[in-house]
Formats: structure tokens, C-alpha cells, sequence
């Protein structure tokens, strides 16, 4: 079964000496960024450090993170020229893709860079409101990217503009869930000092289906992890439901009780196979 990806932590693709700290940070994905931590300036060398990058993580061998890269969006003037170097990439690097309008934009992508796993990053209330059309579109998974919409629908930097986010937040879960895809990863929280904010962000979050986050450093990790791995108590609760399930199967039974009385449905049953996917 495929690592589920809980934390994924960015790197700036021009800063090749971070890259080994990236890699051993204890993220269950990195994605390497050619966007917003990039300047203009510097996109050339950074796509040419992604050979570096590749290096690296290929000696790891089985225990090297997920990696996704992050292009400058369609329609950008290095757009062209990043997908292109990601298709040179390994097979396993996929595309993480900003500012995702249409499911043109990504069926764009996916022609550009055949096989490549695509990576959506909604970014505007246009998209929000498209989230399960481009859900559908062959993506390998949805997320949000904050800082530009909390600019254009006018929701407030940080913790006093958490409750602003709560529909868009809802809106892209309930897209993904709909069109098939794994749950979403919350968008980075920009304060790195404000562990408490990020630490109440992330049980928000999860409190609305979020499977976990992305980080800008690593000393948001842990929290990140903390948060959205299932406790020992939730563990345990799981596990019963499920095995309450198989026996009373076993013992051609209908009726599925848990010992407390709670009556088990096909529900229940399933969040509880998500929480046993999830624990450690």
C-alpha cells in the first residue's frame, strides 16, 4: 500500500544546499518549488538544480519521501520550460500545479508531461467554485492554496481569518471525497513561530477532513504529524468497530453492536478503516 502522505514539506528548488535537510526533515512528501519562493531571476539555475535534487533523493532507495514539483502556473513565462524539465525528472516526481483554473488547465499538463501524476492547487474563489470539475480531470489530488484567496475574497491573514476559510475548506473536501480522490492536504500556515496557531489550524482542519498539511519548515512537522495521526484511544476504537464487523459477519450475524451500544453502520465502518490507514 502506498505511504499516505500526512506532512509535506517545501523546498526552494534554488537553494541545493537545503536539499539534504528537506530529505531527512521527516516529511512524508517534499515538493520542490519553482514558484512563489523562487525569484524571477533565479528560475533558470533552479530548474537546472532539480537534477541535483533527483540525485539525492534516488539514494535513498525505498526510503525516500514522495516528491512533488511545483511549476509556475499555465500561462506563466516559464511554465513551458518547467514542465519540460520535470518530464526529464524520475517517473515518480509529480507535478504540482498552482493557480489551477479549468480542468483545461490540467488536462494541458498532463499532455506536456504524459504518465506524470498532476497535483492541483486551487487558488481563487473561480476555482473553489470548480473544485470537483477539475477533481474529475485526472488529477492525482486536490489541495488549496490560501494566501491568494484569502486576498481576493478578503479573509485576513493568520488565525483571525480561520473562520473566512471554513467553506472553501469544506467545499474542496467534499469535491475531492465526491469525485474519488484522497483526502486534501491544508494549505501551508505561513506563520512558522506560531506553533499554538498552526497547532489550532490543523484541528480545524481535520475536524473537516483534512488527511494532513503542507509545511514551509521543518519545525512545523511535528505538530503537523501530531495532529492529524489518530491517537491510541482512537486506534482502539477502530480496531473494535472493525473487528465487531468481521465477527459478527463470521457468525452470520446482521445486527453489529459495539459493547457500549453504539449500533455500527457501513459508515462508521468505513471512517473506522480510514483511522486504522492512518495510525503509525
Amino acid at each position: 500500500m502506498t505511504r499516505p502522505i500526512v506532512v509535506a514539506l517545501y523546498a526552494p528548488a534554488d537553494r541545493p544546499e537545503r536539499f539534504e535537510k528537506a530529505l531527512n526533515a521527516g516529511a512524508d512528501a517534499v515538493i520542490v518549488d519553482l514558484e512563489d519562493a523562487v525569484a524571477p531571476s533565479r528560475k533558470a539555475s533552479a530548474r537546472a538544480s532539480l537534477t541535483e535534487f533527483a540525485e539525492a533523493w534516488a539514494s535513498r532507495g525505498a526510503a525516500a519521501p514522495a516528491v512533488q514539483v511545483r511549476v509556475n502556473a499555465r500561462g506563466a513565462r516559464t511554465h513551458d520550460e518547467d514542465v519540460a524539465a520535470v518530464a526529464d525528472l524520475p517517473a515518480a516526481f509529480g507535478i504540482r500545479l498552482p493557480k489551477t483554473q479549468s480542468a483545461d488547465d490540467v488536462a494541458a499538463v498532463r499532455a506536456a508531461a504524459p504518465g506524470r501524476e498532476i497535483h492541483a492547487l486551487l487558488e481563487s474563489a473561480l476555482a473553489i467554485e470548480r473544485a470537483f470539475e477539475i477533481a474529475q480531470a485526472g488529477v492525482a489530488s486536490v489541495a488549496v492554496g490560501e494566501a491568494d484567496l484569502r486576498a481576493e475574497i478578503g479573509v485576513p491573514a493568520g488565525r483571525e481569518g480561520e473562520p473566512g476559510l471554513a467553506w472553501s475548506r469544506a467545499r474542496v473536501v467534499n469535491a475531492v471525497a465526491a469525485a474519488g480522490l484522497p483526502l486534501p492536504l491544508m494549505a501551508v500556515w505561513a506563520d512558522v513561530a506560531d506553533l499554538e496557531g498552526l497547532e489550532a489550524s490543523c484541528r480545524v482542519g481535520r475536524a473537516l477532513g483534512y488527511a494532513g498539511r503542507t509545511a514551509i519548515h521543518p519545525r512545523q512537522i511535528e505538530v503537523i504529524r501530531r495532529v492529524f495521526t489518530p491517537d491510541a484511544d482512537e486506534v482502539e476504537r477502530a480496531r473494535r468497530i472493525v473487528e465487531r464487523v468481521r465477527t459478527a459477519a463470521a457468525d452470520g450475524k446482521g445486527a453489529f453492536v459495539l459493547d457500549d451500544g453504539t449500533f455500527i453502520d457501513i459508515a462508521m465502518v468505513k471512517a473506522a478503516q480510514r483511522i486504522l490507514d492512518a495510525a503509525p
